[in-house]
């Protein structure tokens, strides 16, 4: 089992550091705990489910120690960004803006209001993969009264 928790730990390890998509330490963090278990096992022989306890107990700890590497906000909408709709976005339904070069679904904040396309919008929130927004005319408005 020593081999395996090695190889396991290496790979994960190779995970973290050459996979472009950001893993946020998860990877290395159960890496680097398989090779502690690996290490524990070449010194002292047990169990599958004491091996993977240990293993658990270990991932647990780095994780919540690595907290504090991963950026705060990180995946969050900064306040009041602005975009532009690359389609019509009709009362309650939703369409597309580009925001920060990329493609993304929105839906006006306002049920009841529709935003046409080529329109300046600012982005209030995010809700899963769909970016809440609001016309600029309309806050413009907000502003005057």
């Amino acid at each position: 089992m020593f081999k395996v928790w090695f190889v396991a730990g290496l790979v994960l390890l190779a995970l973290e550091l050459f996979v472009p998509i950001p893993t946020l330490l998860v990877a290395g963090v159960l890496g680097i705990a398989a090779i502690a278990v690996a290490g524990i096992l070449a010194l002292v022989p047990m169990p599958l489910a004491i091996q993977f306890l240990i293993w658990a107990m270990i991932s647990g700890g780095l994780g919540w120690y690595s907290r504090r590497f991963v950026p705060k906000g990180l995946g969050k909408i900064r306040e009041a960004d602005e975009a532009l709709t690359i389609s019509e976005i009709l009362p309650g339904q939703t369409g597309r803006v580009k925001y920060e070069g990329n493609s993304w679904k929105a839906r006006c904040d306002d049920p009841e209001t529709a935003i046409a396309i080529n329109e300046k919008v600012y982005v209030l929130r995010r809700q899963g993969t769909t970016l809440i927004v609001m016309p600029e005319h309309w806050l413009n408005q907000l502003n005057q009264h």
